[in-house]
């Protein structure tokens, strides 16, 4: 007998009426902490002059605090993740919430380097936990053919955030100064106080996990691989650290003269951690989408850093002309995310990840070819970052399809965040290629070549094509339901796979 889903559209209904007002409160939820998320964390950038300048930092020891949260991100992906699916993924939205709220007000009070630098590292923590979090949440309480669209909605947050920083940046600190910039990052304490007042579970989550459990020891610990004995928690602890060491000296200028050797350490550990995790049947396919997502940062990032500079210097745009131009560039990547969703539910995510980055590659050479036209270089600017950094939209469901419920926050956090690395590489990969070549041409160069990379990743099915070297039962997209969540897949073809994307358990 089939079963008719329970999130298939009623033909007397109209399609937007399939996402309930409950559902559009869970996003609107999510998407605020994800606004907020992007304000605090170019916060940073915006004010690193005025910082510079009060606290008498060199250009490296200011450009260090941009990366200071990049060094706790991993860990905080995976612990957040890992208590959001032993406890549900509100508790972990809301602590990852209040951690990078309190971490930015704590920046206003900062009476040095090193204070600011702490601060940041709390930030980075937060805010990892905030991706795996608020994506698992949205994902797991939308119906299941709307999951694409869901996941670019709530991605467009963060571009959201950029722009109503960079506009406040404009009238706060000139007015009352930078610290004032970081007091307002208090503000997602309310959002987070609202979310545990009047949201409810996951749909996903509750149904597979939260209604399942009758006692502590029966929820999910998706950290159990890495404290089974005495040598190998004592083994992982020293991992941990020796990581977290490594990754502060290759991000500050402690590490001058050694980066090369510790970013290979850093990374070897955190490979030894992606092993364990994944066990025997995943170890390849968390490598694998590790290295995607790192190459994702490094195409994306080189313009996202380095663009400002790229204006300033390269075309001598004054700072008005600048911020005009990271405004429109801003609601690119936004509309960008919006469009992403409803082609990733139209094509499949994967084909939708592939075709549109290959059509972003059209607008890379003739973005850094104009020269004296800003209304010119806006409209191309607007093109290329909607298709290239407004695909990021959809790869929260890209990646969280491959983890099933009971380990997918902390599997996504950890798998995410320390690919999010790439950003930290990013910039200094354009500004080193930019010694021998004008900056827009190494900027140009850097994201064609690293977005082919991506779209052969993604478009060829790479991560998942390795995991089934090692697990051949391995599911195409654990987001499409087998039964609760979302609703009750029908026999045959799932109602949440797209079109030209299989159903799951398909060869």
């Amino acid at each position: 007998m089939t079963t008719r889903p329970v999130d298939a559209p009623d033909r007397r209904r109209r399609r937007y009426q399939e996402v309930t007002p409950r559902q559009w409160k869970a996003m609107f939820a999510a998407w605020i902490g994800y606004l907020l998320d992007g304000f605090d964390f170019v916060l940073i950038t915006l004010v690193l002059t005025e910082i510079a300048g009060e606290f008498r930092l060199s250009t490296a020891t200011a450009a260090s605090l941009i990366s200071g949260a990049f060094i706790t991100r991993w860990l905080g992906g995976a612990v957040l993740g890992a208590m959001g699916d032993r406890y549900g993924r509100k508790a972990a939205m809301i602590a990852s919430i209040l951690l990078y709220s309190l971490g930015t007000f704590a920046c206003g009070f900062a009476w040095g380097y090193t204070s600011l630098f702490v601060a940041r590292l709390v930030i980075g923590l937060g805010m990892a936990g905030e991706y795996s979090a608020s994506v698992t949440y949205v994902l797991e309480s939308w119906p299941t053919r709307w999951r694409n669209r869901a996941s670019g909605f709530l991605i467009s947050g963060y571009a959201g955030g950029t722009v109503l920083a960079a506009e406040l940046y404009k009238w706060v600190v000139p007015n009352w100064g930078w610290r004032w910039m970081f007091w307002i990052g208090v503000l997602p304490v309310l959002v987070a106080l609202w979310v545990r007042r009047s949201l409810p579970e996951a749909g996903d989550w509750q149904n597979e996990i939260g209604a399942a459990t009758r006692s502590e020891a029966e929820r999910p610990n998706p950290f159990r691989p890495l404290f089974t004995g005495a040598v190998r928690s004592w083994t992982n602890a020293v991992l941990a650290a020796a990581a977290a060491v490594a990754l502060f000296c290759v991000f500050t200028p402690v590490g001058a003269g050694y980066v090369p050797w510790l970013a290979v350490a850093a990374a070897l550990c955190l490979i030894a951690f992606a092993v364990q995790l994944g066990g025997r049947r995943g170890w390849l396919l968390y490598v694998a989408l590790m290295v995607t997502v790192f190459s994702a940062f490094l195409y994306s990032w080189p313009i996202q850093a380095l663009l400002p500079t790229y204006l300033k210097t390269d075309l001598g745009y004054a700072p008005g002309q600048v911020g005009d131009v990271m405004f429109y560039a801003g609601f690119g990547t936004m509309a960008g995310c919006w469009l992403a969703g409803f082609v990733g539910d139209r094509l499949g995510t994967r084909r939708a990840y592939a075709c549109t980055l290959l059509a972003s590659l059209a607008f890379v050479f003739p973005v850094f070819a104009v020269r004296d036209s800003l209304p010119l270089l806006g409209v191309l600017l607007f093109g290329l970052l909607a298709l290239s950094q407004g695909i990021s939209g959809i790869l929260p469901k890209y990646i969280a399809g491959h983890f099933p419920t009971a380990t997918r926050a902390a599997s996504l956090g950890f798998v995410y965040n320390v690919g999010a690395l790439g950003g930290a590489v990013a910039p200094v990969l354009g500004a080193h290629l930019a010694e021998g070549m004008p900056l827009g041409r190494a900027l140009a160069v850097l994201t064609f070549g690293l977005t082919l990379v991506v779209i052969v990743l993604v478009g060829g099915n790479v991560p998942q094509r390795l995991g089934r070297l090692v697990d051949r039962q391995a599911l195409d997209d654990h987001l499409v339901p087998q039964a609760g969540g979302a609703g009750t897949v029908a026999s045959g073809a799932s109602p949440g796979s797209a079109p030209g994307e299989p159903t799951p358990g398909s060869a």
